[in-house]
């Protein structure tokens, strides 16, 4: 069944957000098909591209996004863009004292945005070999299936680890001028002038800050014929969360019944970290947890760090990557592999589930708190069918925490929505010979739904399941970082790229001490005493503790000492957690 196309827009808030959402952007664009006779794919980029034309006459596609972040954050990236330029006379000087001119060189662009660029300008890659009536266009502005269908000839491996100091050092896709939005009452480096407190955030939605985002959010949401929401990228362990606070509750206010899904970013570790900045980290994960989970129709947080405590046990492990937890630049890769899945059941072209849908199977009984899972990878091998990958590992499934939050390992959950993504080429159910035993029961299903629906059933006998599988692949493509496994490597090139990803989101019993372990750790010392600097740029300390209260509450939703579904209620003052 074919569907209108239901928009949606984008907000990246916080620069962690952004190298997320920049690995997440660059991926769509790899993806994305700008011929016309081409067959339709199973990804409908409409969703969240917007279609535009630059003054040359050449069509563009920009995602419809907003990107907040702080001054300083940039780099070589210009705010407005390049897409749109218009010429521009230098105003004349009529000051006729003495001037002093002071020129300060700009950042050095790495290896991946000076190739971007030749091919911005109708240059040609070394690396490419193009035929010999290929004639270069010198425009000025190339078409961006043109750069995209260069970029992937040359098959350049890009080594950035040591350059990205910025999500848009290894941006490869154009912005539209409206996208960028810089707060400049706040430093991204050096210590003065820090985003540091909840607070600090939640006041910032107010004057210039509002105003821009008020005219940003016109100008996407009023050119859309069917928006069904918002997925909103917020940092959780800064200032921004304070930020994100405000602006889903906005979107709450202003955009009634449409989606609010909101994904709360955090990276393993921080630069330049110190126990106090720790603890302010956990208080904001607190603090953003509550206030956001409230206005949204629910809420994800997505981190590889064992946790969201002060003392985080190791970061999170994929047997078929290899990652530096370290770096910004690989765990943001991992997460966007993931949000790719994720994502898939709102932008697909045919059979799509809007952004409410989900919820609605996800957040019951006001349990607007979920925990996501990934497989990412997942081992099913070309040439092998989806039962083999699963019977592989039957003793436990294939997917790890991508929320800190560890499976409850007993069976119980309440709803849980999983995909299947990138198994192109690869076959969903078992070929065996005729008059062949089938070695195990998923053997002999005749559908993939039907063998993923048996396999995650085996371990959540009760759970309400929702599946979605997309045979379409994630395109890993420069400047993705190579930490595939040498095995999946290998795979990878010989397949022309297929990767299939597995993922899972879930609302279920193992949510409830993630959170009452979250509000003990907060509410075992005084703030007033150990970090009274983060309540002087506020909450009040009655608002601080009546988050706290709320958190309490919300743990409990997710407690079930019945083995059935626990609903959300008031306790009395007297019960315990």
């Amino acid at each position: 069944m074919s569907n209108p196309c239901r928009e949606v827009v984008t907000l990246q808030l916080g620069h962690y957000s952004n190298f997320v959402g920049t690995h997440w952007w660059n991926l769509q664009d790899a993806s994305l098909s700008y011929d016309p006779e081409a067959a339709l794919g199973e990804i409908q980029s409409d969703v969240v591209f917007r279609q535009g034309e630059t003054l040359g006459g050449h069509v563009t596609y920009t995602p419809r996004l907003i990107a907040m972040d702080l001054k300083g954050s940039l780099r070589t990236l210009r705010r407005e863009g390049r897409l749109y330029d218009t010429a521009r006379e230098t105003p004349a000087v009529t000051w006729e004292g003495s001037l002093m001119m002071h020129r300060e060189s700009p950042p050095v662009k790495n290896s991946f945005l000076q190739d971007l660029d030749k091919l911005d300008n109708g240059e040609v890659l070394a690396e490419v070999n193009f035929p010999s009536s290929f004639q270069p266009q010198y425009s000025g502005s190339l078409s961006v299936d043109t750069v995209n269908s260069r970029l992937a000839q040359a098959q350049k491996r890009y080594r950035l680890e040591g350059s990205v100091k910025v999500w848009s050092d290894f941006l490869r896709i154009h912005l539209h001028p409206r996208t960028i939005s810089v707060i400049h009452q706040y430093n991204h480096d050096g210590e003065a002038h820090r985003l540091e407190a909840f607070g600090q955030g939640e006041s910032l939605l107010q004057g210039s800050v509002l105003e821009d985002l008020e005219d940003k959010l016109h100008f996407f949401v009023e050119e859309c014929d069917y928006l069904q929401g918002f997925q909103v990228l917020c940092d959780l362990a800064d200032g921004f969360a304070g930020l994100g606070s405000k602006v889903t509750e906005m979107l709450q206010d202003s955009y009634g019944g449409r989606g609010i899904l909101t994904w709360g970013l955090a990276p393993v570790s921080h630069p330049d970290s110190t126990p106090v900045k720790d603890l302010y980290h956990l208080l904001n994960c607190t603090l953003g947890t509550v206030n956001m989970a409230g206005h949204s129709s629910f809420f994800c947080p997505l981190t590889l760090r064992g946790g969201l405590g002060r003392r985080p046990s190791s970061p999170t492990a994929f047997p078929h990557l290899s990652y530096d937890p370290s770096l910004w630049y690989h765990t943001s890769a991992v997460l966007a592999l993931a949000l790719d899945a994720l994502t898939v059941p709102y932008r697909l072209r045919n059979n799509s589930v809007p952004m409410w849908q989900v919820a609605d199977a996800l957040a019951v009984s006001g349990r607007k708190v979920v925990a996501a899972y990934g497989a990412v990878p997942f081992p099913m091998m070309q040439g092998g069918s989806l039962p083999d990958a699963l019977s592989a590992c039957a003793d436990a499934l294939p997917w790890k925490p991508l929320s800190a939050c560890a499976e409850a390992g007993d069976g119980r959950c309440y709803s849980q929505w999983a995909t299947l993504k990138g198994f192109e080429g690869q076959k969903l159910i078992s070929s065996l010979p005729p008059g062949t035993a089938p070695p195990t029961p998923l053997h002999s299903l005749r559908s993939g739904e039907e063998v993923l629906a048996s396999y995650i059933s085996s371990f959540y006998p009760t759970a309400a399941l929702d599946l979605q599988l997309v045979s379409t692949s994630s395109k890993l493509t420069p400047p993705f970082p190579q930490i595939l496994s040498r095995s999946m490597c290998a795979q990878n090139e010989t397949a022309g790229s297929p990767l299939p990803v597995m993922t899972s989101l879930q609302s279920g019993p193992a949510l409830g001490p993630w959170l009452s372990e979250m509000h003990r750790v907060v509410s075992a010392f005084d703030i007033r005493r150990v970090a009274p600097s983060f309540l002087s740029h506020g909450p009040e300390m009655g608002d601080y503790q009546e988050a706290l209260e709320q958190l309490r509450l919300l743990a409990r939703c997710y407690r079930d000492d019945s083995g059935g579904v626990a609903a959300c209620s008031s306790p009395s003052s007297s019960e315990d957690d």
